[in-house]
């Protein structure tokens, strides 16, 4: 059974309001569904939007796949970024921010130095780690010159 999450009409003629339900992807849009997970407004300014984060990821972990307007509304609320960690198994971005420069530059300290087989975003990468200064307009024929 291929599960949606996705948008359910609700509201009057020309005043729509949704609630993000999980359904089963057969079923029609207003139709059965599993169980609702949020809601959302367009009609206030700003749009007003309400969503359980916990059964969402529960129901992503288990291979529900949001529409094109949920995964919108899930990526403003930072879900489908939270998603995207676990998933990869990383640790939330907040606490990764912190350590990300210094890991970066360690590893182009102890990488070799950059060939004509790198790119040149990786030989930048690697001149940025060492400190050097270069245009930022170089070519990589220059760059290399200055590795």
């Amino acid at each position: 059974m291929a599960v949606k999450i996705r948008l359910k009409r609700m509201g009057a003629k020309k005043r729509p309001f949704y609630r993000v339900v999980i359904a089963d992807s057969r079923s029609p849009r207003d139709g059965r569904f599993i169980e609702t997970v949020g809601t959302y407004n367009p009609i206030t300014v700003p749009a007003e939007v309400k969503l359980d984060e916990e059964k969402i990821m529960g129901w992503l972990q288990n291979g529900a796949q949001p529409s094109d307007t949920v995964r919108n509304l899930l990526s403003k609320a930072g879900i489908m970024t939270k998603y995207a960690e676990s998933k990869a198994g990383k640790k939330p971005a907040t606490k990764m921010a912190a350590a990300k420069p210094a890991a970066k530059k360690e590893a182009a300290a102890s990488s070799s130095k950059p060939t004509t087989k790198n790119t040149v975003a990786e030989i930048k990468e690697y001149l940025d780690a060492a400190g050097v200064k270069y245009p930022s307009s170089a070519k990589k024929a220059d760059l290399l010159e200055l590795v």
